[in-house]
């Protein structure tokens, strides 16, 4: 099944961010049987031509790749489109109008309002461009990001919005919106994240969540609330805490060392 089958499917998939901009990493990643990896653009150094490479990257391995891309930037858009990624995050979104418009530069008309130009979405002509255009542009992955208080209030239009594939739970930023910033799990932030799942559950749409935690605590409460598109964990803190494990077993070498003495 393809990613977008086993999302519709409303079947558990699972992920993992990608922020540096050395495609070495996906490749690593691309390997290990992730569901899909998530390259970010929103908070990173990462250029287009980084995506690029990072798309080359997970093909090697066959895992599907998710783009977040900048707030609101419709020609970075197009350009990440048109390189045959297999789904699209949209962060930021203010309320249900918002994502209709980010959502309609993803479609071509009569669908929406995306301007014709696909080159690795359809393999350079390799692909039929006219079926490209009718049909092939709907298998993409399509996500919106909830983490404003006014968008998670409008959760039961937004879901509602066609061809969106479902949301991703910021809970950070939605806790940031409230006046509670970095207390995710506070009362008001989980009614709100609640709410939000039980509006894209009742349109029949997936529902996730971004986070670097890695525990398996975390990771089993996101899941329980109804969450089935986790993507956790991000490069640099694999490197980061392989990294200071490593100095804690050298210091250790030191440490006997001079017990021997």
């Amino acid at each position: 099944m393809t990613l977008k089958e086993k999302i519709v499917a409303g079947q558990p998939v699972f992920g993992t961010h990608i922020n540096v901009t050395d495609p070495m990493i996906t490749e690593i990643a691309a390997s290990l049987n992730y569901d899909f990896i998530w390259i970010d653009m929103e908070h990173t150094a990462m250029s287009a031509e980084h995506v690029y490479h990072h798309l080359l990257a997970a093909r090697t391995g066959g895992t599907p790749v998710l783009v977040r891309v900048p707030v609101d930037d419709l020609t970075l858009t197009k350009k990440v489109l048109e390189m045959g990624i297999d789904g699209i995050v949209f962060p930021m979104v203010k309320n249900a109008e918002h994502a209709k418009r980010l959502l309609d530069n993803t479609l071509y008309p009569p669908y929406g309002t995306r301007g014709c130009g696909p080159k690795g979405a359809v393999r350079y002509g390799l692909d039929d461009e006219a079926a490209f255009y009718k049909e092939g542009h709907l298998k993409l992955c399509r996500f919106i990001q909830v983490e404003q208080e006014s968008a998670a209030l409008e959760a039961e239009e937004i879901a509602k919005i066609p061809y969106l594939d479902g949301c991703i739970l910021g809970m950070h930023d939605l806790s940031g919106s409230i006046g509670r910033l970095g207390d995710i799990f506070c009362e008001k932030n989980l009614s709100l994240a609640n709410r939000t799942i039980q509006a894209f559950h009742a349109a029949g749409k997936a529902v996730g969540v971004s986070t670097f935690a890695t525990d398996e605590e975390t990771l089993k409460r996101y899941y329980k609330m109804g969450i089935t598109v986790i993507s956790s964990g991000a490069d640099y803190e694999y490197v980061l805490k392989g990294a200071k494990a490593t100095r804690k077993v050298l210091e250790g070498l030191m440490d006997d060392a001079v017990v021997t003495k």
